[in-house]
């Protein structure tokens, strides 16, 4: 266990100490060595972390105490995750079981889906204790599949390779999970993320009380979550993406909740099929917009602006007077504030004016640690146009 010197840290309950801040000389560290943190002027101690030389983000701390990482610690925090899901949120089935840096645990996710879990594991030092982390998770759930998925980019910033396979069991059959009255099957192997976006999950319930019989579209449909809810409540809906999988998916959840009739999903790219419905002079009383993150840093946040506002421009274009427009962003470089405005800013281009009468964040299994504001990335506004 290695032992390093930072300068004095303002950001108290920060989990992410960067390169820059670091007085010791880290190269002599491999990826994922547990290290202590200490102050240099008064020598107080900081935390217990991993350290990576090669990450900008050189230090992200499990312990504000002195202890050791082992597996009686992984344990405690693993146990400390699930409780306050199960116990306080009364989560039992689905859920996400741990969220990263949210639950002191960064660089670790992991999503429960009934008999299925998901595991992903994103930094070197998380890397490290891969197989105990395992070993527990089946302890606990004993659950019939766990897949690692470790597909995510940011792997490779940490110098680790990308993978995703199955670890344990067979997956014979797509989980089905139960959301509010909806039914919903998805590929947690081979589709985004882990499979199923449990972060929209209060959302889109909040939306299904809105909802009554209308035209809907649904842009970045995946699987057609949004959309089967809409459906559910009576609406005729279209749903858009550029994965053939995914509509296909999407056309299989209309069918098991007996709503083919009211939904038709379309494998297109969405920018281009919005232009094409406007010169068609098409119209809808409710539209979904939930694209993916369109910024992954800071460097790309320019472009991810003029995205994000040219997207919402063209699908206000499509709203009837008096429609909705469901609204997120998924992008953690994006502040709330910043994309109040480039919705704000997205109206007023179709000399329009809407209420926000709902904004949401991510699902409370995806908790918001008050000293990372990192942690809050969701960004979901309801406004219904008014002229």
């Amino acid at each position: 266990m290695g032992k390093i010197y930072v300068k004095h840290l303002k950001r108290y309950g920060n989990l992410w100490i960067y390169k820059n801040e670091i007085v010791s000389d880290i190269s002599r560290f491999s990826p994922g060595t547990v290290v202590k943190v200490y102050e240099s002027k008064t020598n107080k101690f900081i935390g217990t972390g991993y350290i990576n030389p090669k990450s900008t983000i050189a230090v992200r701390l499990l312990s504000f105490q002195d202890e050791n990482i082992d597996e009686s610690f992984l344990r405690f925090r693993i146990f400390q995750s699930i409780k306050y899901r199960e116990e306080f949120l009364g989560l039992k089935e689905t859920y996400r079981v741990i969220f990263s840096e949210s639950d002191f645990l960064p660089g670790l996710i992991v999503d429960k889906y009934n008999f299925c879990l998901v595991i992903q594991i994103l930094t070197a030092g998380m890397e490290q204790f891969k197989d105990v982390i395992i070993k527990i998770l089946d302890e606990i759930f004993c659950p019939e599949v766990i897949i690692l998925k470790n597909d995510s980019q940011s792997r490779l910033k940490e110098g680790l390779p990308i993978e995703k396979h199955i670890i344990k069991g067979e997956l014979k059959q797509f989980p089905l999970i139960i959301e509010e009255d909806v039914k919903f099957l998805f590929d947690p192997l081979y589709g985004q993320k882990t499979g199923f976006f449990l972060d929209q999950r209060e959302n889109r319930i909040f939306l299904k009380k809105l909802i009554t019989a209308g035209q809907a579209l649904d842009l970045f449909c995946y699987i057609g979550t949004w959309s089967i809810h809409m459906a559910k409540k009576g609406a005729v809906v279209k749903g858009i993406d550029s994965s053939q999988n995914a509509v296909e998916l999407a056309m299989e959840n209309a069918k098991i909740n007996n709503l083919l009739e009211r939904c038709k999903f379309v494998k297109a790219d969405v920018f281009d099929y919005l232009k094409w419905e406007i010169k068609k002079n098409k119209k809808y009383d409710f539209i979904v917009v939930d694209p993916p993150a369109f910024v992954k840093s800071k460097a790309e946040k320019k472009d991810a602006i003029e995205g994000y506002l040219n997207l919402n421009s063209l699908a206000i274009k499509l709203l009837k007077k008096g429609g909705i427009l469901v609204t997120s962003s998924c992008s953690q470089h994006i502040s709330e504030n910043e994309f109040y405005e480039i919705v704000k800013e997205a109206f007023l281009k179709n000399r329009k004016t809407g209420k926000v009468i709902y904004k949401g964040i991510q699902s409370k299994d995806h908790p918001i640690l008050l000293s990372m504001p990192e942690t809050a990335y969701l960004k979901c506004f309801i406004i219904k146009v008014f002229d």
